[in-house]
């Protein structure tokens, strides 16, 4: 009997195996190969143990903020609110993409990654000591996909349903097709308190301080201007070794100012604690003053080994103006990055073309064979460049005359059907005229857009530039009600589902969705879904690489620049691990070094 048992198991197990399942539960999930940490490790190399708890931080916002729910549509979120809410599995920053287990204990899905099943942790709780179950799982992703941001639908799109298995068990499964990165975008799902939001509306703004599971709770609000967050003494987490060594502040604070300039002066004044600098010419010469020089405040550029994604000028191509690729071309040779980078940016900068700018996934040279067979099926709808050419920018001689450039852009032009008037850019047949204006959220861009927008006048082109508040530009960009943008898309080493989001027909027609260019192309929407169904990492690199090249020579933007790095000023009062993360910038691994504050406060105090 034994023996028939044995074999009965055998057979099972082949069975199992010739369907694709693998049943074991995981500690972690890495979108391809395995973690980089095994199931016993003890915490993050980037994380300290040993770090001390204690102390405070301020950070500074810019703008504003009227609610706490950050997963609406509805309203402008305070900073921060990440740190009330937990997730599923949390990622590492030393690896590609690999999540690992947090509020769930483990993951189990099959080979097709077709499903996957999280146990949840006996131990986790809300801060109310209310247990987070399998019940508040499937609440929160129903909620989200229904009556959250429009980019949640986009972005569980593909999960079919979720089905609670146990009090402390939930299971999703996704429609048909292959998505490796499904399993661990539903572990991204943060998890809400379905008692708690029972009676309350998800769907409208509010200033109630949430009830979450993380390592911080809200304990002060001021609307428009402050919010403050209280390390959770008994937080059921904090020994989990995705968390050992983090989250050490005992309070953290974000202070909101409407300017960028008057939030450096405040800094420089002591009055919040850690910067991340994004303007070249205030780190170049900003910055100077007693703290820098006294050792009391610390510059610091800290690499980063992660993708740039693409900042640019982006074009509404919803607008009349911009439907036409060879109108956009042509106004590209009207942006003089040579100049911008030397004379505004003390050459810090090196020009970005790729949207995956800075990792493995942009494209180089002309298309591989792997990158011909997806792009092949749309050769007679895409541009004949995305097989002949590899993208470059226009370029100048950094010298600020762009004679050369302007006069291609005029051939271009013309070519599109326009021509000058009275000094005015208008289309030959409608009579239309080029006008448009580019719109702004930092006044710090307008030196940059300044003369940019004086070489387009060169042209005939009524361009115009404005700066509006936060508010007002987050509901603009929302109904797409602007021609031209700055903005960046951030990518990550594994792209997948927010794709969708960024590039698709449906996103294109979404209010809120991140197509701010409008774009709506097939090619475009099966190369978004190639990339998400890549099996391997070759795939996922090659489908990356030929969306790319589409994308660059639609000539949906203008781009801009990039930095291999972070560039981080803070008072000098914090201690870090000597490991840093090479994918990302984990300010919560840091702490309050007690002998660095007290000398810091004694050498202040003398000075007053």
């Amino acid at each position: 009997m034994r023996a028939l048992a044995i074999a009965l198991a055998a057979l099972l197990a082949a069975g199992a195996a010739l369907a694709g399942e693998d049943p074991r539960p995981r500690h972690a999930l890495a979108m391809h190969g395995e973690p980089r940490y095994g199931p016993d490790f003890r915490h993050f190399d980037y994380a300290d143990p040993e770090a001390p708890k204690g102390g405070s931080v301020t950070f500074a916002a810019i703008g504003t903020f009227d609610s706490l729910n950050p997963y609406i549509l509805k309203g402008v979120p305070a900073a921060g609110l990440g740190l009330v809410h937990q997730t599923l599995t949390v990622n590492s920053l030393d690896e590609p993409f690999t999540e690992y287990g947090e509020v769930a204990a483990t993951i189990t899905t099959p080979a097709d990654r077709s499903w996957v099943i999280f146990d949840l942790r006996p131990q986790a709780r809300f801060h109310d000591g209310t247990p987070i179950t399998a019940e508040d799982v499937a609440f929160t992703l129903e909620t989200l996909k229904t009556r959250g941001h429009p980019f949640y639908r986009a972005y569980y799109k593909s999960v079919e349903r979720v089905e609670v298995l146990g009090e402390r068990r939930v299971k999703f499964v996704f429609a048909k097709g292959v998505n490796r990165e499904l399993p661990l975008i539903v572990g991204q799902l943060p998890v809400l308190p379905k008692h708690w939001w029972q009676g309350r509306n998800f769907e409208s703004v509010t200033l109630e301080p949430p009830l979450g599971s993380g390592p911080y709770r809200v304990v002060e609000v001021d609307p428009g201007r402050t919010i403050v967050y209280e390390r959770v003494r008994d937080w059921w987490a904090r020994d989990l070794p995705v968390n050992r060594g983090r989250y050490n502040f005992d309070r953290v604070r974000y202070d909101y100012y409407r300017d960028a300039n008057v939030a450096l002066e405040a800094f420089k004044a002591g009055q919040y604690d850690i910067r991340l600098e994004n303007v070249s010419k205030l780190w170049a010469t900003g910055y100077d003053g007693p703290a820098l020089r006294a050792g009391w405040i610390v510059k610091e550029e800290i690499p980063v080994e992660r993708p740039a994604g693409m900042q640019g000028f982006v074009f509404n191509t919803r607008k009349s103006i911009f439907r036409d690729r060879r109108v956009r071309w042509a106004l590209a040779h009207a942006f003089d990055f040579e100049w911008t980078n030397r004379v505004l940016f003390y050459g810090a900068y090196t020009r970005t073309d790729s949207y995956f700018e800075n990792s493995e996934l942009e494209a180089r040279g002309l298309p591989s064979k792997a990158e011909l067979a997806l792009l092949e099926p749309w050769r007679d709808r895409l541009p004949p460049e995305v097989f002949t050419k590899d993208y470059e920018p226009p370029k100048t001689d950094g010298s600020g005359n762009i004679r050369r450039n302007l006069r291609e852009a005029l051939r271009l032009l013309r070519e599109a059907g326009w021509e000058i008037r009275d000094g005015r850019l208008t289309h030959r047949e409608t009579g239309e005229v080029m006008a448009f204006e580019i719109l702004l959220v930092s006044p710090s861009f307008e030196r940059v857009v300044g003369p940019f927008v004086k070489n387009l006048r060169r042209l005939g082109i009524e361009a115009t530039y404005r700066t509006i508040d936060p508010a007002q530009y987050q509901n603009r960009l929302d109904d797409f009600d602007f021609d031209m943008i700055v903005t960046v898309w951030g990518q990550s080493l594994s792209p997948g589902n927010e794709q969708r989001n960024f590039w698709t027909c449906e996103a294109a027609k979404t209010r809120g969705s991140r197509n701010y260019a409008g774009i709506c192309d097939p090619a475009v929407d099966d190369l978004v879904e190639k990339l998400i169904a890549a099996e391997t990492r070759e795939d996922l690199v090659t489908a990356a690489r030929a969306l790319d090249r589409v994308l660059l020579w639609g000539h949906y933007v203008i781009p801009h620049w990039y930095i291999p790095y972070e560039r981080v000023a803070y008072w000098n009062k914090f201690g870090r691990p000597t490991v840093l993360p090479k994918h990302g910038l984990d300010l919560f691994a840091w702490w309050v070094d007690p002998t660095r504050l007290a000398a810091l406060e004694a050498a202040r105090g003398r000075t007053r």
